[in-house]
C-alpha cells in the first residue's frame, strides 16, 4: 500500500515539524516565520517519523506545560506584588527573579505563536495538496479553515497583551525581545512605583495566557481530530477500491462444459 505509506509519512513530517518549530522558539523567538522553508522540504522528503496521533499529542503536552508554567508565574507575581506592598522596593537579588520570570512569559508567548503559525500553516499546504482535505466540512464558525483560525488567535492574543501594556503606559515594543524587556524592566526597577507597575502587568499578562493556552490546546485537538478522520477516510476509500479490484481479477472464468463439441466437418 504505498499511497498510505506516503501520506501518513508525509502528515506526520508536518506535525514533527511544527514540533521542531515549538522546540527552537525560546531560542530563536519571533522567528516562526522561518518556517515556511521547513514545510517545503517535508514535501519533497517526508519521511515516517510518527503516527499523527503521537505527534498530535505531544503539541498538547507542549501546550500543557506552557499553561502551567504560565499558571506558576502569574502566582509568583502575585507573591512579589504582596511583599513589595510592604517594603519601599524589592531587593535586588529578588527583583532579578522578577526579571527573570517575565523574561520567561515572554518566551511563553512566542512559544505560543510558533505553534499556531506552525499548526496553520500545515492547514494551509494540506489545503493546497489534497482536494479531499480542502472540501472537508469541519465544525468551525462560518466554514473558517483552520488557518485563519489560527490567524485570528494569534491577532487576538498580541492585540490583548499590547492592551495590557498600554493601560500601564507602556508599549509593545519595550517587551518584544530578551534585549528590550530586559532593559525596560531595569529601568522600572528603581522605583516602587515601577517595579508595582511591572508586576502587575505581568501578573495580568501571565493570566491572560493562561487562558489563551488553553483556547490554543482546544484548535490544535480540534485539528487533530480532524486530520485523522480525513485519513481514516481517505484510507478506506483506497481500501474499497483495492477490495473491489480484487474481487473483479480473481474472479473464477465461467465454465465452458457442456456445450456441443466442436468438430471438424471435411
Amino acid at each position: 500500500m504505498p499511497q498510505r505509506c506516503s501520506k501518513l509519512s508525509w502528515l506526520a513530517g508536518l506535525t514533527a515539524t511544527a514540533m521542531t518549530v515549538v522546540a527552537i522558539a525560546p531560542a530563536h523567538a519571533g522567528t516562526a516565520t522561518g518556517a515556511a522553508t521547513e514545510w517545503t522540504q517535508v514535501l519533497n522528503n517526508g519521511e515516517l517519523v510518527s503516527l499523527v496521533g503521537q505527534s498530535g499529542e505531544q503539541i498538547q503536552n507542549q501546550l500543557t506545560q506552557i499553561s502551567q508554567l504560565a499558571q506558576q508565574i502569574e502566582t509568583q507575581l502575585n507573591i512579589y506584588q504582596n511583599l513589595l506592598q510592604n517594603t519601599a522596593t524589592l531587593p535586588s537579588h529578588m527583583w532579578g527573579q522578577v526579571e527573570s520570570d517575565l523574561n520567561q512569559l515572554r518566551s511563553i508567548i512566542d512559544q505560543g505563536q510558533s505553534i499556531a503559525f506552525s499548526m496553520g500553516n500545515a492547514d494551509d499546504v494540506l489545503q493546497q495538496r489534497f482536494q479531499s482535505y480542502a472540501t472537508l466540512k469541519t465544525n468551525l464558525p462560518s466554514n473558517e479553515t483552520f488557518s485563519s483560525t489560527y490567524q485570528t488567535w494569534s491577532d487576538t492574543n498580541r492585540d490583548t497583551i499590547a492592551s495590557t501594556l498600554n493601560a500601564a503606559s507602556l508599549t509593545a515594543d519595550q517587551f518584544e525581545s530578551e534585549e528590550t524587556t530586559m532593559s525596560s524592566l531595569r529601568s522600572m526597577s528603581e522605583t516602587a512605583d515601577g517595579q508595582m507597575k511591572a508586576l502587575q502587568v505581568g501578573h495580568q499578562i501571565a493570566a491572560q495566557q493562561v487562558a489563551q493556552m488553553q483556547k490554543l490546546r482546544g484548535l490544535v485537538s480540534q485539528q487533530m481530530t480532524m486530520m485523522g478522520t480525513w485519513l481514516q477516510t481517505e484510507q478506506t476509500d483506497k481500501d474499497l477500491a483495492q477490495a473491489r479490484r480484487e474481487k473483479f481479477f480473481g474472479a473464477t472464468a465461467p465454465s465452458t462444459s457442456g456445450g456441443e463439441k466442436m468438430k471438424v466437418e471435411w
